[in-house]
């Protein structure tokens, strides 16, 4: 038995009446961006999303980082704990992308010599504004050692990622991250996905992500797909 707790852009949660402590997460096609001006629907993307995610979590679960993510139920379902969300985005840059190239005026595709974290308010009233740690502390959004806790597994959820997936000739150029309480204490929540992740390839830096989709440049659905065949060896057929 579930029942529907939350809709947002690109998934829906349930509560599970009968694992209070357990919610069913469904990932959609739906598409959107620029705060939702855009919309449209990415043929396969939930499950494409299911699916990364799920690689993703337990990959990072493998090398000790806490997620919430507990089993895949179905093609575009997934069964986490249930956490209450910090509503603090975070967002590893590894490469110059999007929003920092126009916000600096640097050159799209500057490899940085180390990780840049931004850290976002999320509320889409107000468009999730850039916030820093003391507007943090300020709001009451996170304590202190929350966010230490959160910068920490940000990076370290970087240094795991990176090389895994250079060795399916993807580079990780950047991805925002959210991240939950659960039984006193933080674990990384939402997904890791082409929603959420800018991902180029190695050798030719085409775009395999969700950028293929807000700038009109075609192959949507393709790209998500072999995102998808590269981390598991195999493509959706939605």
């Amino acid at each position: 038995m579930k029942k529907k707790m939350y809709e947002g852009k690109a998934k829906i949660v349930y509560e599970l009446l009968d694992q209070p402590d357990r919610v069913l997460i469904q990932y959609k096609d739906d598409a959107t961006a620029f705060d939702g001006t855009k919309r449209g629907q990415i043929q396969g993307k939930g499950q494409v999303n299911n699916q990364v995610s799920a690689i993703a979590f337990e990959l990072l679960e493998s090398q000790g980082i806490s997620t919430h993510f507990l089993h895949v139920a179905s093609d575009t379902e997934m069964v986490c704990k249930r956490v209450t969300i910090i509503p603090v985005e975070v967002v590893v840059r590894n490469i110059v992308a999007g929003s920092l190239a126009k916000r600096l005026g640097i050159q799209e595709g500057l490899e940085l010599d180390e990780p840049v974290l931004e850290f976002y308010y999320k509320s889409d009233e107000l468009h999730d504004p850039m916030v820093n740690t003391y507007h943090i502390r300020a709001m009451k959004l996170a304590s202190d050692e929350e966010m230490s806790t959160i910068e920490n597994m940000a990076l370290r959820v970087n240094q795991v990622l990176q090389p895994f997936l250079l060795d399916k000739g993807l580079l990780l150029v950047d991805f925002k991250l959210e991240f939950g309480r659960y039984g006193g204490t933080v674990i990384l929540a939402d997904e890791i996905s082409p929603d959420t992740c800018r991902f180029w390839d190695t050798k030719t830096r085409q775009k395999l992500d969700k950028d293929r989709f807000r700038r009109d440049l075609g192959g949507v659905e393709e790209a998500y797909q072999e995102v998808l065949r590269r981390l598991a060896g195999r493509e959706v057929h939605p």
